[in-house]
């Protein structure tokens, strides 16, 4: 945990609807042999079973869903300043086809065997707790259905509690 330290959750004071739609997030999982990260910028941050927890949704076509998978914990890293071209970089660039942190150049660093990046200023470290993909049938409002997803590559949603909050020192 160099460089960081772990702070209290509601500590923390920012707003949510600036932080993931405009400043975005990494997602990561995977572990010490092999990691993968993608850019998201739709998510929720809240209070769901009497636990603080981090909702994030992934197209099945994303590499990191194997990841998600195949992993307990995932974490979000939401990057310190002067970071946009790499926050760029991983979301439009596959890590099937090599090594995207290194090429976005970042430094991975992991928590208990979860990954996130050194040059984060904010790490949500989380267990996953629920998964669910999505079902078109559930939308009420089926415009969303038609603008959001013409390829039919519905979301997988992800719930995880929230471990460990953690803040550049």
């Amino acid at each position: 945990m160099s460089g960081f330290q772990e702070i209290d959750i509601k500590s923390l004071q920012f707003n949510p609807f600036t932080m993931i739609n405009d400043e975005w997030m990494l997602l990561s999982a995977g572990d010490e042999r092999k990691c993968n990260t993608m850019t998201v910028s739709w998510g929720s941050l809240g209070i769901l079973w009497n636990k603080p927890v981090a909702t994030v949704y992934v197209r099945p076509t994303r590499y990191t869903l194997e990841f998600l998978d195949r992993e307990d914990t995932f974490s979000l890293s939401v990057l310190s300043e002067g970071n946009r071209a790499a926050l760029n970089y991983c979301g439009s660039h596959s890590g099937r086809d090599g090594d995207k942190i290194k090429a976005a150049g970042l430094t991975p660093v992991f928590e208990n065997g979860t990954p996130y990046f050194a040059e984060a200023r904010l790490v949500l470290v989380c267990k996953k707790l629920y998964r669910q993909d999505f079902d078109p049938a559930c939308f009420l409002e089926p415009s969303l259905d038609a603008a959001n997803y013409p390829k039919k590559d519905y979301h997988k949603m992800f719930i995880g509690s929230i471990e460990k909050t953690l803040v550049k020192k």
